[in-house]
């Protein structure tokens, strides 16, 4: 089995290490230059994993998308697009693709899945792998559950079998629609929960679990999927490397904005609260909290202000 991981950054060198761990041939693209990249290829480590020497450090995009059974793809959301418009310049209709990234695409509101259709890749080919887990508590030997979904029970099936073992249990997704959404508003929450950490409000996050999920779990339903995807994995499930840890980036970059402080490293989540908000209005589903996050990100208010809206808000019922 010829396993390729396209992207080097942090959770992308962690699949690149999975798949060794398997016993998979392994190759982790990266691009020549880029940091990530360099300083794998430098060092063979990062600060959150070392790489076994028999994993091949690829700069060539050609040979790693043309020689894998499985490409993996964990990049940045936002470039997915441009991105699948440089591997369909080479024949990959008998490949597998698992998307390992979490977020909606801006403006379009596409899930990345629906981006991978547009971009010609086949839907019976296409799965998601999202759900909990730190890199630095896998490397270290220390189980967690996840998810895989796709279009089709058959690959989901195939693939758990392919990546399962004692260090993560996979449960078969039968929800690409919440899986995606469930995963990509994680984020969102994630920072919600850093400005919480920020403001000295940090029992509010029980609050938080429960009313976002419920937020969530309306968009899922409105877009045809199970709003009960939100209360699983993908979702509710992945809360605890989110929003109470300190390796998670939303919730860091939440917390140093309300601070004002600077957060340099990718924090998914910022564009995803943009995406997710204009998709929510497109449909007519109500999103106080992904809202409030866009305005906080805008300045339009301080987040003081913002949750005193957030608690003047006309009373509902708590599953209206």
């Amino acid at each position: 089995m010829n396993v390729s991981v396209l992207g080097c950054g942090r959770w992308g060198s962690f699949l690149a290490w999975y798949s060794n761990y398997k016993g998979y041939k392994t190759i982790s693209f990266g691009r020549k230059g880029s940091p990530s990249y360099e300083v794998l290829k430098n060092t063979g480590r990062n600060e959150w994993v070392e790489l076994n020497p028999n994993i091949e450090l690829c700069c060539d995009l050609e040979r790693a998308v043309t020689t894998a059974d499985i490409i993996i793809i964990s990049i940045s959301s936002q470039g997915l697009r441009d991105f699948f418009k440089e591997i369909t310049k080479y024949d990959v209709k008998d490949k597998y693709f698992i998307l390992c990234m979490k977020g909606v695409e801006l403006n379009s509101g596409k899930r990345l899945s629906e981006v991978a259709i547009e971009s010609g890749i086949a839907k019976d080919r296409i799965a998601v792998w999202v759900g909990p887990g730190h890199i630095q508590e896998f490397t270290r030997g220390r189980p967690n559950c996840m998810v895989i979904d796709s279009y089709s029970s058959e690959l989901t099936i195939k693939l758990i079998d392919i990546f399962k073992s004692n260090l993560i249990r996979f449960y078969r997704g039968n929800d690409i629609i919440g899986t995606e959404i469930g995963a990509a508003t994680k984020n969102i929450m994630g920072i919600v929960a850093g400005a919480l950490d920020g403001m000295d409000l940090v029992t509010m996050k029980g609050a938080l679990m429960a009313r976002g999920s419920r937020e969530v779990g309306r968009l899922i339903k409105a877009l045809g999927g199970n709003e009960f995807s939100a209360y699983g994995l993908c979702h509710l499930g992945d809360y605890e490397t989110t929003l109470f840890s300190q390796h998670s980036h939303n919730r860091r970059w939440g917390e140093s904005f309300v601070k004002g402080e600077k957060f340099e490293k990718l924090a998914e989540g910022v564009t995803t609260a943009q995406a997710i908000s204009q998709l929510a209005k497109k449909v007519g589903v109500d999103m106080p909290i992904t809202d409030a996050v866009c305005t906080m990100i805008s300045k339009e208010k301080t987040p003081d202000e913002i949750l005193t809206q957030l608690f003047g808000r006309e009373l509902k019922t708590e599953f209206y």
